[in-house]
């Protein structure tokens, strides 16, 4: 049984930037992130095409709209794909590597998107915003892997996992060995260096080290003072 069509016209502007997103990354291979691509895009999926520039309005803004909800939809494929009941069964590092996996997976015949993605979100106008959207997915994938941490943990493993999936996905939109060897070694090397420094900060914390300081500076870069 084939699924049926998405009803576009029930959907809000938020849900419609999420399911029009993937078309527009395939468009984007050939077009860049730009109104060419979210024009073939609506076209493609039978959406209107009036609606559709409603939710990603002409401007400055555009192409970091279509990246942003294209981030947020293979966040969500990721999510329903892996839940956290499902991912439990695997240890902690199995976790972290089968969500970048899929999340490399994901994006396997549209490199050119990606890399056309990629110079974009490393404009310096971007990068706040990029900054944002890698913190976004990372805390995701720790929050399905099982993590807790509300303390200064929780910002130094998504910092590091952000750093990872980035540096990773640059491997691999260059990468041509066979089944993309290369790019697969390389997330292992970086995921066994987060194990070690894991153990390491174990060790530190259970001799009762404590760094209020820094919780408390960290705390302020979330929640600033209004």
């Amino acid at each position: 049984m084939t699924a049926s069509p998405p009803d576009f016209a029930d959907m809000t502007l938020d849900e419609l930037r999420v399911a029009l997103a993937p078309d527009i990354a395939a468009s984007a291979i050939f077009d860049g992130w730009n109104e060419t691509a979210l024009v073939a895009a609506a076209q493609m999926a039978g959406a209107d095409v009036d609606i559709a520039k409603l939710a990603f309005p002409k401007g400055p803004d555009q192409a970091m709209d279509m990246i942003d909800a294209w981030i947020a939809s293979v966040d969500q494929a990721m999510e329903q794909e892996w839940p956290q009941e499902r991912l439990a069964e695997l240890k902690i590092r199995e976790r972290i590597r089968t969500l970048v996996a899929f999340r490399l997976a994901a994006v396997e015949h549209i490199d050119e998107a990606v890399r056309r993605a990629m110079a974009v979100m490393a404009m310096p106008q971007n990068a706040a915003r990029s900054v944002q959207m890698g913190w976004r997915s990372a805390d995701i994938m720790w929050r399905l892997a099982g993590d807790t941490a509300t303390d200064y943990n929780h910002y130094t493993k998504r910092a590091i996992l952000g750093g990872i999936y980035s540096a990773t996905l640059a491997v691999f939109v260059n990468d041509d060995s066979e089944g993309r060897e290369t790019t697969y070694k390389f997330l292992d090397r970086r995921i066994d260096g987060v194990m070690r420094f894991e153990k390491f900060k174990h060790k530190l914390t259970s001799r009762e080290v404590e760094l209020p300081s820094l919780s408390r500076f960290l705390g302020r870069l979330r929640y600033p003072s209004k």
